[in-house]
């Protein structure tokens, strides 16, 4: 069953800033800016976000295992980094422009949301939010619901936080290049280490950790296996049949 999608995504509609980078439009930096007060809450370098995986991100994936899902993959610099490890990777984003950035190096990737159905439901070893995607669709709770479904039993969950711990924002945004093209407004999120923990737990992932590399910050949470329906149906006719009976007399 299809999941509700957000009415509006990433950086989308308005002058497509993020669109016009990627297809070769405009360099430079990428600014997320409230809508409420106008105020620039973070900043993406383009040139990083299109450099292939750096020393932290490599240390990232040294643990991962295939076949890996990253979640608003953009060029898909780390899908790249996973398949070159002999890890089965593949990488989803919502902007056309994203997927044929990274269709034309090789690199597997859908135009997607998370919320769309996918392929591999619930057999994920890996997925990834990077670079400040656990904003996607404004909630990070429900977001990372989302990746525990598609999580096999065991599967891993690795997102990335803000250094400010603490730090739970949610709210309007709009995303801005250098030249002053500006996106439609969308839902988005801002979350530090600490509340993606909180998160992770509230959304049924299990033994979340706070995983440093560099000045970054990660959480690593791994998905429980449901107990299976038959058990559940089992152990609840063994209950009806040990129920105590009346007897006349």
């Amino acid at each position: 069953m299809r999941a509700e999608i957000p009415a509006a995504r990433f950086a989308a509609g308005g002058e497509d800033p993020y669109a016009r980078m990627l297809d070769g439009g405009s360099d430079g930096v990428l600014r997320l800016r409230r809508v409420s007060s106008g105020a620039i809450a973070q900043e993406w370098d383009f040139v990083a976000l299109s450099a292939p995986a750096d020393g932290d991100d490599l240390a990232v994936l040294g643990g991962c295992d295939g076949p890996l899902l990253d979640v608003g993959c953009g060029p898909g610099r780390m899908v790249r980094a996973a398949a070159q490890r002999a890890s089965a990777a593949m990488g989803i984003d919502v902007s056309a422009a994203a997927v044929r950035r990274a269709r034309a190096d090789g690199t597997p990737a859908l135009e997607r949301s998370i919320f769309d159905r996918l392929p591999l439901e619930g057999r994920w070893r890996t997925v990834l939010l990077m670079d400040g995607n656990v904003g996607i669709g404004g909630d990070p709770r429900r977001l990372l619901e989302r990746c525990r479904d598609l999580l096999a039993p065991g599967g891993v969950l690795i997102a990335e936080g803000a250094a400010d711990a603490d730090l739970d924002e949610q709210s309007l945004f709009t995303v801005v290049d250098a030249a002053g093209a500006e996106s439609a407004a969308f839902p988005w999120a801002r979350a530090g280490w600490r509340v993606l923990m909180a998160a992770a737990t509230a959304a049924g992932l299990a033994d979340a950790t706070h995983v440093r590399s560099g000045a970054r910050h990660f959480v690593r949470a791994v998905a429980v296996a449901p107990r299976p329906i038959s058990t559940a149906l089992t152990a609840t006719a063994n209950a009806a049949d040990h129920r105590p009976t009346r007897t006349s007399g």
